[in-house]
């Protein structure tokens, strides 16, 4: 099995290193650029990328992207200092069969290499119930009247309570009521966490129902 590290710090591809050198590899190639990494893939073809997203002078979605596209059989596995659903959604959507946090225990690194050997995804615990959480969050909003959706429209465009009662032309105490129950039905406790719900999926269109009064 040959492995390719993607990261620009040494120290952490030192550590992935040593990690994956109890596996079956026959070679292991390092690269910590956008340009190093593209270079080695191409020369190394290996059977399992794992790949950083911050990286000296570029993303590593974009070379994901990028190795997708010169191999759709390209078999990688984001290993991240994110455990975040955003990050974790986009590289999937990529192309990427793994994502592992690097807060994540060693074993799931290599889970996610052993899996990604077999074809098979896999996302590591903390990422993955992230995930389920955000899905269930999503589910909530279905109840969210349109009225309740306008306001989360509002707040995804960073807009504060009192300047949506403004907009609204209503009294702040019905906002925060409404925005007491929208956090009820989402299951949130915060309005912080109200608001990045709002960011992330867009002030709600991502569910597929508009903002409208």
């Amino acid at each position: 099995m040959k492995i390719l590290i993607v990261d620009d710090h040494t120290v952490v591809r030192d550590g992935v290193r040593r990690l994956v050198e109890g596996l079956p590899v026959t070679q292991i190639g390092e690269a910590e650029s956008p340009s190093e990494a593209l270079a080695a893939f191409r020369k190394l073809r290996p059977d399992v990328t794992i790949l950083d997203i911050n990286l000296k002078n570029g993303s590593g979605l974009d070379v994901l992207r990028r190795l997708v596209a010169d191999d759709p059989g390209a078999r990688i596995v984001v290993f991240s200092m994110y455990s975040d659903v955003v990050y974790a959604a986009s590289a999937r959507r990529e192309g990427a069969l793994g994502y592992v946090s690097k807060s994540a225990p060693s074993d799931e690194l290599l889970v996610a290499i052993e899996k990604a050997m077999e074809g098979k995804p896999h996302v590591d615990a903390e990422t993955a119930a992230l995930m389920e959480a955000q899905e269930n969050t999503a589910s909530g909003a279905k109840d969210l009247s349109r009225r309740e959706l306008q306001i989360l429209h509002m707040l995804g465009e960073g807009r504060s309570l009192n300047d949506i009662a403004l907009g609204l032309g209503v009294a702040y105490k019905t906002i925060a009521n409404t925005s007491t129950r929208m956090k009820e039905k989402l299951g949130m406790e915060r309005t912080a966490d109200l608001v990045r719900f709002a960011i992330e999926t867009k002030g709600g269109r991502m569910l597929g129902r508009e903002g409208e009064s």
